[in-house]
């Protein structure tokens, strides 16, 4: 088959991964210009640790990746409150467990295609006519192009989603998230995983090869201006938000006013009863957003592409039934994993004085083998076998 895939940051090239293996004539279509760089750092195990592995990438993303040791949060003075060490996961996970910038872990896969997949950079599918044999393709500046089967994997806010489903509201978890990285910043915790949080608001900071160091707020939807926040507004929006909060944040904002690629979005979920119509299908945050909440997603879109492709080829080509198996399989597992993150989000960044205090206690706790282990086994637990398809 002909396959156009809108996206290619994590799910779209894993996608197109599996896809050209089995000899289908994959064209993968990035809106950025080139490939995407920086982002934050995200936590990597599971069913996704596994496909990776399956797929010979595992050993440059653990090249790539942090064994962090701790996570920890003070007070406005630097002194630690609460956090725990991190053995608790490797103990859960067996070893199996990493952190990686999520651009770094999107360029080790799209690598992984060795020019079996041609590449459009700088463009986006623009529209979608599904009324022949097969589905006209146009794009915002190529030609348009005839394809079997269309795929939506540009996230959260996604084109195909929209030209396909109309508009589908996202379910806000009541944050918004932003992100930038510095050189040369004087503070270093190597493999230390530093925040400190206030009500509504938390600054983090992790220290990065190359004398990089990577920045984190989360802040509660209150704190922010109502409704749609322009690009141009948004550092101001984040200073504003900020502003009194002690410890190293002074010094992080002033940082912020001299990046040109400040990440700035909202904290949310995408959830339908459906992620196909037609030849057109959805897949990673496009079809369900986990959020960063359920500190997951780039492992669950691995773990979406292997069974769509999967889904295709045991159908013989028959995309109808290989849609419906591909969301039979998932989308219960992906609304219990939704779940649980919107039930995280109320201790990411707590929204009274008493929630952080309660917040960082329990965090202590974690020191306790035995109730780490149950509280993190619950979080890091995939409850779902794959099939196996071959190949």
């Amino acid at each position: 088959m002909r396959v156009a895939i809108n996206g290619a940051g994590v799910a779209g090239p894993a996608l197109a991964f599996w896809l050209s293996r089995q000899g289908h004539e994959v064209l993968l279509v990035e809106q950025a210009p080139s490939p995407r760089r920086g982002g934050y750092v995200i936590d990597f195990w599971g069913l996704g640790y596994d496909l990776a592995e399956r797929m010979g990438v595992l050993p440059r993303i653990l090249d790539l990746g942090y064994q962090v040791a701790e996570v920890r949060f003070v007070d406005a003075h630097g002194r630690p409150q609460g956090g725990f060490g991190t053995a608790v996961f490797a103990k859960v996970t067996g070893g199996r467990f990493t952190s990686v910038r999520r651009s770094d872990l999107a360029l080790t896969i799209a690598d992984a295609l060795d020019g079996r997949v041609e590449r459009l950079f700088g463009d986006s599918i623009a529209a979608i006519d599904d009324s022949g044999p097969r589905v006209r393709v146009s794009f915002e500046h190529a030609p348009s192009r005839d394809v079997d089967l269309v795929v939506g994997a540009d996230g959260l806010h996604s084109r195909v989603r929209d030209l396909v489903f109309g508009p589908v509201a996202e379910v806000s978890l009541g944050y918004h998230v932003a992100a930038f990285e510095v050189s040369g910043y004087d503070r270093r915790d190597d493999l230390v995983y530093m925040t400190h949080g206030v009500p509504g608001r938390q600054v983090s900071r992790f220290s990065m090869r190359d004398d990089r160091t990577l920045f984190l707020f989360v802040v509660r939807d209150e704190y922010l201006p109502r409704g749609p926040i322009a690009a141009s507004a948004r550092k101001a929006a984040v200073r504003r938000a900020f502003d009194g909060v002690g410890w190293e944040c002074p010094r992080i904002l002033e940082l912020m006013d001299g990046v040109d690629d400040l990440y700035f979005d909202r904290v949310s979920q995408i959830r339908m009863d459906t992620w196909s119509r037609g030849r057109t299908v959805l897949i990673g945050d496009a079809a369900a957003c986990v959020s960063l909440m359920a500190g997951e997603g780039t492992g669950l879109a691995l773990m979406e592409a292997y069974v769509l492709a999967g889904e295709l080829q045991a159908s013989g080509g028959m995309v109808g039934p290989a849609f419906s198996r591909y969301e039979e399989r998932l989308q219960g597992f992906l609304r219990r994993k939704q779940t649980m993150a919107a039930r995280f989000a109320s201790s990411f960044a707590p929204a009274t004085a008493a929630g952080v205090w309660m917040r960082n206690l329990v965090t202590r706790l974690f020191r306790v083998p035995l109730v780490a282990t149950l509280l993190v086994g619950r979080q890091l637990r995939d409850d779902i076998v794959l099939p196996d398809y071959g190949g």
